[in-house]
């Protein structure tokens, strides 16, 4: 029996296949191999067309099966990764509306600061643990107010990783933790919020039926299993947005274990079993992954548009002349000591910051003196940059009382380079074990939970590795607390004028 995870990202789709009696990966695919497209019709905007991912599913499934070909008859479960917060909205007959209006769009921040204060900021942290601020709830709004005629022709409203769903089941569902992710959920009522829905004049029915996201939702249809190249009646059994993904493929479940990333964004995310929720909006919460009766957990998440974007940006920007790579990078900024000689990476220039109160900033460079630094003063304050950012992420975390006792990331992205590592170590203060794995793994394991294959905690994770511990250093802890306290206020004050 083999488990199929698909990580549906805004870059790429991720696909692997594990063997479930060893729990060990046997194919895995990335496609397109360059980064997919996001259209910016105008400023603030990030659009994709579903159609695109389910094809990049389909092209990723045709180079697992030439490189594994006695799998694709024999797949027990599939899991799914997804982009949180994009908008996809189908008509009657399941055909796509319009493109989806994707998770670093910023269009409808009015919209959902709008709410906020309409609906009350002590009812919203009571019942929604967050702002409708710039999530899905608040981009169907903006369809509904910018696109009439559109939204009239709307039969129901889904997430990305729904999307997928659909084309695999031919059913429009959906989850509590993704609701949460968008902001239609009221943690009071343990339900969709009646009364946002009523405030935005949303008819409840647009919304999909729930199943859990880790139990079986459904089965493979003839039509998928036949664009798949798949056996039909597989079962779907896993469903979350990326960062809920990650940390369940990072095995962080409990209160106190963080997850953290540092791809396209970069993510703090720490489980607690408390109802916390930041009256400044610079940290939000969701659902977290809940195993049938288990405690109802809660992911707190801080998020940076710009992280891994700013990092990528560079190295187009230096590929001009002749490709750049990322180890290639990390050279560059190995040979400048830790500071980067004053220069400084502001790295906000991917949409509405979240954790900057929603605000729409610039990515930027400061204290930049042209007879002293050089490309590689900028390479590696890029990586400081991102590294400053997430570190604030964490920081507000801690302060809103939650525990953070564990930390863990994929040895991927961002955490490949030894720049970044050591800067993110030395920041939190909190040793980072770094395991080889990626939420395509995670979500196939978690799909063979979901449909009973392995019945147990223990099984699903027997084969999660370690790759590395990385301990924080006094005398580079010191350093950099110093040198982020003074980015710390900069950028502060950047926020207060913006």
């Amino acid at each position: 029996m083999y488990f199929l995870g698909l990580d549906i990202g805004s870059s790429s789709v991720k696909l692997s296949v594990i063997d479930g009696d060893s729990g060990e990966r046997v194919a895995n695919a990335t496609y397109p191999p360059q980064e997919m497209t996001i259209s910016a019709p105008q400023s603030g905007w990030a659009e994709q067309a579903p159609g695109d991912w389910w094809e990049a599913v389909k092209k990723g499934c045709e180079q697992m099966w030439q490189a594994k070909p006695e799998a694709k008859d024999k797949i027990g479960a599939i899991g799914i990764s997804y982009q949180m917060h994009g908008l996809v909205a189908l008509d009657k007959d399941g055909e796509v509306l319009r493109p989806s209006i994707i998770w670093c769009d910023s269009r409808a921040v009015a919209n959902g600061e709008k709410a906020f204060a309409e609906l009350g900021q002590d009812w919203c942290m009571e019942h929604l643990l967050n702002s409708p601020g710039n999530f899905t709830a608040a981009k169907l709004r903006w369809v509904q107010e910018n696109e009439p005629e559109l939204y009239a022709r709307i039969d129901k409203i889904l997430l990305p990783g729904d999307y997928i769903a659909y084309k695999l089941t031919g059913e429009c569902t959906t989850t509590a933790s993704g609701l949460s992710e968008g902001v239609f959920w009221d943690f009071s009522e343990n339900k969709a919020s009646d009364k946002l829905l009523k405030h935005w004049h949303i008819d409840p029915s647009l919304l999909a039926r729930q199943v859990p996201n880790l139990g079986v939702q459904g089965e493979v249809n003839e039509q998928a299993a036949r664009e798949l190249g798949i056996n039909a009646g597989a079962k779907l059994a896993f469903r979350a947005g990326d960062q809920v993904a990650n940390a369940m493929s990072l095995n962080v479940l409990e209160p106190g274990d963080v997850a953290t990333t540092a791809g396209t964004s970069g993510v703090v995310y720490a489980v607690t079993d408390k109802n916390i929720a930041d009256p400044d909006q610079r940290i939000n919460t969701f659902l977290h992954v809940n195993k049938g009766e288990a405690d109802v957990h809660r992911g707190l998440l801080a998020c940076i548009n710009g992280a891994g974007r700013m990092n990528s940006w560079l190295r187009g920007v230096l590929s001009a002349g002749g490709e750049v790579s990322y180890p290639k990078l990390n050279e560059l900024g190995e040979s400048v000591a830790p500071g980067s000689d004053g220069l400084k990476v502001y790295p906000f220039g991917n949409g509405a910051e979240r954790i900057m109160r929603n605000k729409l900033l610039s990515a930027q460079m400061d204290g930049l003196d042209l007879n002293r630094h050089s490309v590689n003063h900028v390479a590696r304050a890029t990586q400081e940059g991102v590294a400053y950012a997430m570190n604030l992420g964490f920081d507000l975390i801690k302060g809103l009382g939650a525990e953070t006792r564990v930390v863990r990331a994929g040895h991927s992205n961002m955490f490949l380079s030894p720049i970044f590592s050591s800067a993110f170590v030395n920041l939190t203060g909190a040793p980072l074990e770094l395991y080889q794995t990626d939420s395509a793994d995670g979500v196939a394991r978690a799909a063979a939970w979901g449909c009973d294959f392995y019945t147990s905690r223990e099984d699903v994770f027997r084969t999660l590795t370690c790759k590395a511990v990385l301990e924080p250093e006094a005398k580079l802890q010191a350093q950099y607390q110093e040198l982020y306290g003074q980015w710390r206020e900069a950028v502060e004050r950047r926020l207060s004028e913006a």
